[in-house]
């Protein structure tokens, strides 16, 4: 696979997400900028200049008429995809660590930073997806979820509920309705550093520092798989087509001194769903931790973003297509 290199931020990445038909690929980093990209050349299209402050998180709706974004400047912003415009700014105490559109785009979450005397939040807000409708300032809820706070959230399938995943290694699930916790369960021994859906969002994967990654069932957070790996985990991705589990991490980069530094483990590693402890490959490149992964909706391809600053999009080979684990067939 001869990846392809996007060089459009100065700073580290720290989420990169596809649109729901995969031709475009956004990237946010360290360093307030917005990019979008052609995913299938590596084209940038364009830029999304509005932020005073590292961007952590990024969402686009089913339609790709809408962006949100999430940064440390306190505030959540609405932006036109085809046009760059910012349409809206929501404005938190602390920072924004997590977004994510619902299902039907009629809302999104927003996991705000626990800080400055300010409880960690995951506050629910209504989308207009008319473009010359304001949007309104007013929350539909605001969760303050119970004990360790949440690093990183999603809906669960048809919006009924939010999955959560906490700084102490739990998974909770909330009615986002009343805040209530339906239920919460022990699934790390580190905080949990992301949290991806399933196509169908009937199950997820949680990557964590404590060097794993885990699968559970949506609905009941029954836990269905575990990865163990040697280096602590920045993110985790489900890849269709194959039964693949795609893993990213690596020792921070403070803790790695220049001797060990091609020690650093920063590779994608990829993994068998179904059979666990079965690694079936690794892709190198990035020069530091990979921070975020995501994978292209058909399933061809996949993009990793690291703390180098750069984004790495592969195109699988035929050969990936191919791949059968013997003891399956």
């Amino acid at each position: 696979m001869r990846p392809i290199l996007l060089q459009g931020h100065t700073r580290s990445l720290t989420q990169i997400k596809y649109n729901r038909e995969g031709d475009l690929l956004f990237s946010v980093s360290k360093d307030q900028v917005v990019n979008v990209w052609y995913s299938h050349n590596g084209e940038r299209l364009g830029t999304y200049n509005g932020h005073v402050g590292a961007i952590w998180t990024v969402d686009v709706n089913s339609t790709s008429t809408l962006l949100l974004t999430g940064s440390a400047d306190n505030t959540a912003k609405l932006w036109e995809v085809q046009t760059g415009k910012c349409l809206h700014t929501w404005e938190f105490k602390t920072a924004i660590k997590r977004v994510a559109f619902s299902e039907d785009d009629a809302m999104a979450l927003a996991v705000t930073e626990q800080r400055m005397g300010y409880p960690g939040t995951v506050v629910i807000l209504s989308i207009k997806n008319d473009i010359e409708t304001e949007q309104s300032d007013e929350p539909i809820n605001i969760i303050y979820p119970k004990g360790s706070k949440a690093m990183a959230a999603e809906w669960g399938y048809l919006n009924k509920y939010i999955i959560t995943g906490h700084e102490d290694g739990s998974v909770a699930q909330y009615d986002w309705k009343t805040g209530d916790q339906i239920k919460s369960v022990k699934a790390h021994n580190a905080e949990i550093t992301d949290l991806q859906m399933s196509e169908d969002r009937t199950y997820f994967i949680t990557a964590s520092k404590d060097k794993s990654a885990q699968i559970f069932e949506s609905n009941t957070l029954n836990h269905l798989k575990k990865y163990m790996t040697d280096a602590p985990l920045n993110s985790a991705a489900i890849t269709p087509i194959q039964d693949f589990v795609i893993l990213g991490g690596g020792q921070d980069a403070m803790q790695v001194t220049t001797t060990t530094m091609r020690q650093g483990k920063f590779e994608c590693r990829f993994y068998h769903k179904i059979l666990e402890d079965v690694e079936v490959g690794r892709v190198k490149g990035h020069f530091g931790p990979i921070n975020t992964i995501a994978v292209h909706p058909d399933g061809k391809s996949f993009s990793s973003g690291g703390e180098d600053g750069y984004v790495r999009v592969h195109h699988f080979d035929e050969d990936y297509f191919r791949f059968k684990y013997p003891e399956l067939h």
